[in-house]
């Protein structure tokens, strides 16, 4: 640590909403800079007793400018800046704290993780119910065999937050700009757009393809991370949409589904497929009441029963069947909390982050590929050591885009 009491020295980029409770997740730790494009939550966390004497900048590209006396960043920005926030920090050889979803798209995602390998350093993205004890005890449960080989597995979310009708289009209405925000720099790389206020503050951002990727990569993050811890996943072979509007060129679906196929992996784990769906769709078993009716839920099916998991809660299923059933003795350790694990490892006082770039960068590309594949509205073959999609070579331009000008990830 650069800081003379043995405190890491924290620089955080994006300091209003999720980046505020970062703010406060780093109060026992030297804050040494601030940004924000949004004077408002800069003037706000400034005047917290742990950041007094901190620098602050609007800009991320001035923040960058002084970083020597830094051990690391964090970022909480929107999702379309989230790698040119990382990127400079892992050049640096800086650890790295970064919000969920770890990047816009599947090519910053792949910049991002082979950097992070690069540089060696500690990594952790924010996907805070993984360190909760309820995933703790589903991997688990399926890691121990309770349901046997699983091959089968279903992921749903609820949340109906997108394109559902032409209520929801691109505003055409052009709204004065906060006196306190600098919208230039709020957009970023992405291309230029009139303000509105459905833009800014939030939450409705991350509907827009330019800026976010909807429900997929902002719930995905969440809820496929258990299917993934538990299962030991990696790039999946095919994408496939099953079902959803017809794509709109701006905004991301309220509501549709795509499934995966995943090949065995090490380890005796058998190929999958794993089905996701989001606002009003949900699988057939759900539908067929044959499972409990969570509304959010991923449900893995192994040749010996069933587990059904949310946030806070899991069964075993039928429950008849598990009723005197002796679960496995915990084997995975308790985290102090995502923040706190990663700083702990940044200090060289505990192990690795367990959400660290190397497990969460494939596991945001796989996010990803889910939303490619429906807007290409065609079951996509992946080929994840060259990023080619060889039956759809046409769906290509939706793994990254080009950036505004004035703007380079390198």
């Amino acid at each position: 640590s650069k800081s003379p009491n043995g405190k890491l020295a924290v620089g955080l980029i994006g300091v209003g909403g999720r980046g505020r409770g970062h703010v406060a997740g780093c109060r026992s730790e030297q804050v040494v800079s601030l940004c924000d494009v949004n004077k408002k939550n800069l003037d706000a966390a400034a005047r917290f007793p742990w950041c007094k004497g901190a620098r602050t900048y609007v800009d991320f590209r001035d923040f960058y400018e002084k970083i020597d006396d830094l051990d690391a960043v964090v970022v909480s920005t929107t999702e379309h800046t989230h790698a040119f926030a990382t990127l400079p920090a892992l050049q640096a050889r800086k650890h790295v704290y970064c919000e969920k979803p770890l990047t816009r798209d599947v090519h910053e995602c792949r910049i991002i993780t082979e950097a992070a390998a690069k540089a060696g350093v500690q990594t952790q993205m924010g996907t805070q119910i993984h360190a909760g004890n309820n995933f703790r005890r589903v991997v688990e449960l399926i890691q121990s065999g309770a349901i046997g080989e699983v091959r089968e597995a279903h992921t749903w979310v609820s949340r109906a937050w997108g394109w559902k009708s032409p209520a929801d289009d691109t505003p055409k209405e052009e709204h004065p700009v906060p006196e306190f925000l600098d919208w230039d720099l709020w957009i970023g790389p992405a291309p230029y757009r009139p303000f509105n206020n459905v833009y800014f503050p939030g939450p409705k951002w991350y509907r827009w393809w330019d800026f976010g990727n909807g429900t997929m990569s902002d719930l995905g993050s969440h809820r496929n991370d258990l299917p993934w811890w538990a299962l030991k996943l990696d790039a999946p072979l095919t994408i496939e949409p099953l079902t959803g509007p017809k794509p709109h060129h701006d905004i991301a679906p309220a509501s549709m589904s795509v499934k995966y196929t995943f090949a065995a992996r090490g380890d005796g784990y058998p190929a999958l497929e794993h089905t996701w769906y989001q606002g009003t769709e949900k699988p057939k078993i759900w539908r067929d009441k044959k499972i409990p009716q969570w509304n959010d839920a991923t449900l893995f099916i192994g040749e010996k029963g069933m587990v059904i998991s949310d946030y806070g809660k899991h069964a075993l299923l039928p429950e008849d069947k598990f009723k005197n059933f002796e679960r496995p003795k915990q084997w995975i350790e308790p985290s102090p909390g995502q923040m706190a694990e990663w700083i702990r490892a940044c200090k060289g006082e505990g192990p690795e982050a367990l959400c660290n770039f190397a497990y969460a960068g494939p596991l945001t590309e796989a996010n990803h590929l889910g939303n490619v594949a429906y807007r290409a509205q065609k079951k996509l073959k992946w080929d994840a050591k060259n990023m080619k999609i060889p039956n759809a070579p046409e769906a290509e331009k939706y793994l990254g885009r080009t950036y505004r000008k004035g703007w380079k990830l390198a």
